[in-house]
């Protein structure tokens, strides 16, 4: 998610993501190709009415960030401190909430103007953040997910996810689609389906197709949205050039 990867770290993420099949893959069509910042560190994503909000990460180019999801042009840009690692991303009750890394807090900001409203402290290490509309819900990297409460951010209740008898950690981006979590697994071309009700994987999707074949080992996928433009599923990645928006071919499995 975050520093320079070794290569070992990179071949063991790979042997994970090869064990994971005991829930199905489901199929995809590419609909569209569109432009993304290459230099956005992406970790976070999110519609919020005709734009997409942007978070990126890397100490001293961390940012917020409203972008056009048809050219990728960033429209406006709220940066953080230099020592601030920008982290998971979504809009609850008229705001936009941005966790960080390690800097044990969470940043609010006014969605249309990406003024900073607030920074609060935060008792997790922060990776991935959505909302069912009433929480907010977050990931740390382990296989745990948390339902938190905006107003004192304590934890509601947790799910663990699992495949089958595995556990499934490095849970990074997240995005709640019609009752579905979704969740981009860290180190991997691999989003994971999860069922909120009791964190059990009900389907993968493949996206590995979609790499851009950089050398970079940090140019993972990160970043799972509903595109304003078609209200289908998009998806990007750290430093990526483009973003692509995608459909399911078929139901998502119980």
């Amino acid at each position: 998610m975050r520093l320079p990867i070794a290569t070992g770290i990179l071949l063991t993420a790979a042997m994970a993501s090869s064990a994971l099949a005991s829930a199905p893959d489901i199929a995809w069509t590419q609909i569209a190709m569109r432009p993304h910042d290459p230099r956005a560190f992406t970790e976070g994503l999110v519609g919020n009415g005709r734009v997409l909000l942007e978070s990126t990460g890397l100490e001293g180019r961390s940012s917020v960030r409203r972008v056009d999801p048809a050219t990728g042009r960033v429209l406006r840009i709220t940066s953080n401190s230099a020592r601030v690692f920008g982290e998971g991303l979504t809009v609850l009750k008229g705001s936009a909430w941005q966790l960080t890394w390690r800097n044990r807090v969470i940043n609010v900001f006014a969605p249309t103007s990406l003024r900073r409203k607030v920074t609060r402290p935060y008792p997790l290490e922060g990776w991935g953040l959505t909302t069912d509309g009433t929480s907010l819900i977050a990931s740390d990297g382990s296989p745990t997910v948390r339902w938190l409460s905006p107003g004192s951010l304590t934890v509601q209740r947790t799910i663990s996810v699992h495949d089958g008898d595995t556990a499934i950690g490095r849970l990074n981006e997240l995005e709640m689609i019609d009752g579905v979590l979704w969740s981009n697994v860290w180190l991997t071309s691999r989003i994971a389906l999860i069922d909120p009700a009791d964190g059990h994987v009900r389907a993968w999707i493949d996206l590995s197709s979609l790499n851009p074949g950089f050398s970079d080992p940090d140019a993972v996928m990160c970043g799972i949205a509903i595109d304003p433009l078609t209200h289908l599923p998009v998806v990007t990645g750290k430093l990526w050039p483009h973003m692509y928006v995608i459909r399911l071919d078929a139901p998502i499995p119980a």
